[in-house]
């Protein structure tokens, strides 16, 4: 807990929900050693959720004491599990991406952690059977802590990375600190997100996420869910039900779209172009003549080139990256309706309803009310 990180702040607080709803008296104890031992006038533990470590889950064993585990690397193999599926984050990821018009990929995580492992089988099942291209680069998560060598080396290893890759290019990274790191060393190679990469991290953690500009794509685990679903499985270890076969596996919460994804892809120069200047400046009323300026070509001859790019056609582009504004004021933002609507270039709320209706199949309220702001 003392760490403060989301994963393990939600993942409690997802076990007092449940306690809450149970009459359980749930308690936070930072030391295993005392967790098995009674102590005078309290009694000992029914159960225990925790990161769980081998001797933890031996001593557990021994006394006879229920314990689920939501610690994904733990070493404690034989301990009924709860974890979050990160596989399926893995596609999401490249979904988004490839919904950017991206054709070339990248991932950056941890060489031996599972997570990493289960985010690669998913990302890059989804972009094979399109014979997309996928870079990864790994580190060992240890190798940072405290060690100003080890710091360079990181470092030296992503500038050489990002000198490999050929813009544009979507990343997906395994927690959102390291995107931050990456954004770095590519403003130090004269890259500029989201135009020549998009990036999207994991966990959502909002004091990362959120600031400096830009703000950053990120996957919001579900980590609350992870807590209550391992109280309700130690429920049923507590009244002697037998513990399922395999780890309980929980989907990601939703992806959480930002300015790090706030582009479409595009291999033609001049296409590139005209799709940054419709990102930069879809929030003001904005005609295909308008775009055929600021790119210096005639709008039949734009519009025959950006119908390689997209079928779509250069007015729905403007529309959809709308919509994406839209989407992600809606998510970050407390503004009304009416206000986003302005903001994103829209005639008055009317007009953005309708327009969301046509290209996400619900309201701009429903989406609110799925998706909720982001913390």
């Amino acid at each position: 807990m003392e760490w403060g990180y989301k994963r393990h702040l939600e993942t409690y607080a997802g076990c007092l929900n449940y306690a809450s709803e149970t009459g359980w008296d749930c308690v936070i104890t930072p030391s295993s050693d005392h967790i098995f031992k009674s102590k005078k006038d309290e009694k000992p533990f029914d159960g225990v959720i925790a990161r769980a470590t081998k001797s933890m889950a031996t001593t557990a064993r021994r006394n006879k004491v229920p314990m689920v585990n939501v610690w994904l690397n733990s070493p404690a193999t034989q301990v009924p599990s709860v974890h979050a599926d990160f596989e399926e984050s893995g596609r999401i990821a490249a979904e988004h991406l490839m919904s950017r018009g991206f054709r070339r990929f990248g991932y950056l995580g941890y060489v031996r952690e599972i997570e990493s492992k289960r985010q690669i089988k998913g990302f890059k099942h989804t972009l094979q059977p399109k014979d997309f291209e996928c870079s990864i680069h790994q580190f060992a998560r240890t190798s940072l802590h405290g060690n100003a060598n080890a710091w360079d080396e990181f470092r030296s290893g992503l500038l050489k990375w990002v000198a490999s890759w050929r813009p544009p290019i979507g990343i997906f990274v395994v927690n959102d600190l390291y995107c931050r790191y990456l954004m770095d060393a590519c403003r130090s190679a004269g890259l500029n997100v989201p135009h020549d990469y998009a990036i999207i991290g994991t966990s959502n953690e909002p004091s990362i996420c959120n600031s400096p500009y830009p703000t950053l794509t990120s996957i919001d685990m579900g980590f609350e869910e992870i807590g209550y679903r391992a109280a309700d499985l130690l429920n049923s270890l507590v009244r002697g039900n037998q513990p399922p076969a395999i780890s309980e596996l929980v989907k990601p919460k939703k992806l959480v779209p930002r300015q790090s994804t706030d582009s479409f892809a595009a291999e033609d120069p001049l296409i590139s172009n005209a799709l940054r200047f419709i990102a930069e400046n879809s929030h003001h009323p904005l005609s295909v003549k308008d775009v055929a300026l600021a790119t210096g070509i005639n709008r039949r001859s734009l519009e025959r080139r950006f119908k390689r790019y997209s079928p779509e056609g250069i007015a729905k582009q403007i529309g959809r990256m709308r919509i994406e504004r839209a989407k992600r004021l809606i998510i970050e933002t407390k503004g009304s309706l009416k206000s986003i609507a302005i903001e994103c270039g829209f005639r008055n709320s009317d007009h953005l309803s309708k327009a969301f209706l046509r290209i996400e199949k619900l309201t701009p309220s429903k989406f609110r009310k799925l998706n909720g702001q982001a913390r």
